[in-house]
C-alpha cells in the first residue's frame, strides 16, 4: 500500500483572520480609551490633526497619558505635599529628616570620595572637575529622598509655606514642620558622618578636611548669598519633581538643578551637616562651634530665604492666592478644578509608592 503523504498549509505572511480580528477590536477598544476616533477600513475625509482638542469624554475623567503635568497642576500638587507634610507629627517628622539627613549625607559623601578626590583634573581643568564633583554624590541623594517620602527641611522650606499661602496649614505647623526636619536632618548627617569616618573609605580625608575648613571661613555675607542661591535651585528641583509623574522624570528634574548648584559651589545647609562634622571628625583645623555659627546657621536663613523669595512666593503669585490677591478679586483662579484633581489623584499616587508619604524632595 502506498504510505499517505501529509500535507501541510503554507504559513502566511499576515495574520490568521481570527487573530487579526482580535488585533483590530483591541485597536478599537484602545482608540476608545485614547478619546479617539474608531479606526476606519478607509476614509476619504481630510487627515486629523496631531493635535487633537480634548473630547468631552477626556474632559470627563478619561485616563491621562500625559508624563508632566502643566504648570497650575504642578503648583497643586506642591501645595498638596506641604499641606500633607504640615500635619504630620513632628515625631514622625524628626524620624523621617534622620532619614533625609543620611541620603543627603550618602550623596556628599560620594561627592567627597570622588568629585573632590581628583587633583590632577582640578589643576589642569577645573572646569570639569567641578562639573564631576557635582553630577557624582547630591542628585543621587535628593532622589532617595524624592522617592522614599523623607523629610528635608530645605524642600520643606517651599512646600510647606505655600500651603501655608494656600490656606491648607497654619503658622505653628509650619514652624513644628521645620523645626522638627532640621533636627533630625542634623542627627542623621551626624551619624552618617561618624559611620563613615569609623569606615575609614577615605582615607586621611585631605578633601574633607579641606572642605570643613573652607565653609567655616568665609565672609558672613557671602555664605548668605550662596544659601539663598543654592535652595533657589534645590527648591525648583522639587517643585519640578512633582510636575514629573514618572521616576524617570522625577530624576531628571532633580539632577539638573543639583548638579548645577553644587558645581557652582554653593551652600546647602543639610549637605553641610555632613561635611562639616566628616571635616571635624577627620581633623579639620575649626571647630564645632565655627561649623554652627559661621556656616549652618547663616545657611539655615539664606536656605529658607531662597525657597520663599525664589519659589514659594512667586508661584502663589502665578498659580496661588498671593496672585489672586495682589490682581484683585476679578482675576481669574489660576488653580483650576482639573489641577486640584489632578494634583489629588497624583499625590495620593505617589504615597501608595512610597510607604504613604507625598512624593517629593525635598
Amino acid at each position: 500500500p502506498k504510505a499517505k503523504c501529509k500535507t501541510r498549509s503554507p504559513r502566511l505572511p499576515f495574520p490568521s483572520p481570527p487573530l487579526l480580528a482580535i488585533c483590530l477590536s483591541s485597536m478599537r477598544r484602545l482608540s476608545g480609551y485614547l478619546g479617539l476616533a474608531e479606526l476606519e477600513p478607509e476614509s476619504k475625509s481630510p487627515p486629523a490633526p496631531l493635535i487633537a482638542a480634548p473630547t468631552p469624554a477626556a474632559a470627563a475623567g478619561a485616563p491621562d497619558f500625559s508624563l508632566v503635568s502643566d504648570p497650575a497642576g504642578g503648583y497643586a500638587a506642591a501645595v498638596g505635599a506641604g499641606s500633607k507634610k504640615a500635619q504630620a507629627s513632628a515625631g514622625k517628622v524628626f524620624g523621617l529628616g534622620i532619614l533625609a539627613g543620611t541620603h543627603i549625607g550618602f550623596g556628599a559623601y560620594l561627592a567627597v570620595a570622588i568629585g573632590a578626590a581628583c587633583p590632577g583634573l582640578h589643576a589642569s581643568n577645573p572646569g570639569l572637575q567641578k562639573m564631576v564633583f557635582g553630577a557624582f554624590g547630591l542628585p543621587f541623594g535628593l532622589f532617595m529622598i524624592s522617592m522614599s517620602g523623607a523629610e528635608l527641611y530645605t524642600g520643606n522650606a517651599a512646600l510647606v509655606p505655600m500651603a501655608w499661602l494656600e490656606g491648607k496649614a497654619t503658622a505653628a505647623q509650619v514652624v513644628r514642620n521645620l523645626g522638627a526636619s532640621w533636627a533630625g536632618n542634623l542627627l542623621g548627617s551626624i551619624l552618617l558622618a561618624a559611620l563613615v569616618t569609623a569606615g575609614g573609605t577615605l582615607g586621611e580625608a585631605a578633601a574633607a578636611q579641606k572642605i570643613a575648613f573652607g565653609k567655616t571661613h568665609e565672609p558672613l555675607l557671602v555664605v548668605l548669598v550662596r544659601a539663598v542661591l543654592c535652595n533657589w535651585l534645590v527648591c525648583m528641583a522639587t517643585y519640578m519633581s512633582l510636575q514629573a509623574k514618572d521616576t524617570t522624570g522625577k530624576f531628571v528634574a532633580i539632577w539638573l538643578p543639583i548638579s548645577a548648584f553644587v558645581a557652582l559651589g554653593l551652600e546647602h545647609t543639610v549637605a553641610n551637616m555632613f561635611l562639616l562634622p566628616l571635616g571635624i571628625l577627620n581633623g579639620a583645623d575649626t571647630s564645632w562651634t565655627e561649623a554652627l555659627v559661621h556656616n549652618l546657621l547663616p545657611v539655615t536663613l539664606g536656605n529658607t530665604a531662597g525657597a520663599l523669595l525664589g519659589v514659594a512666593l512667586p508661584f502663589s503669585f502665578g498659580f496661588g492666592a498671593v496672585g489672586k490677591k495682589l490682581l484683585g478679586s476679578a482675576a481669574p483662579p489660576l488653580i483650576s478644578d482639573a489641577a486640584r484633581s489632578f494634583a489629588s489623584s497624583h499625590t495620593s499616587s505617589a504615597r501608595d509608592n512610597a510607604g504613604n508619604q507625598a512624593t517629593d524632595l525635598v
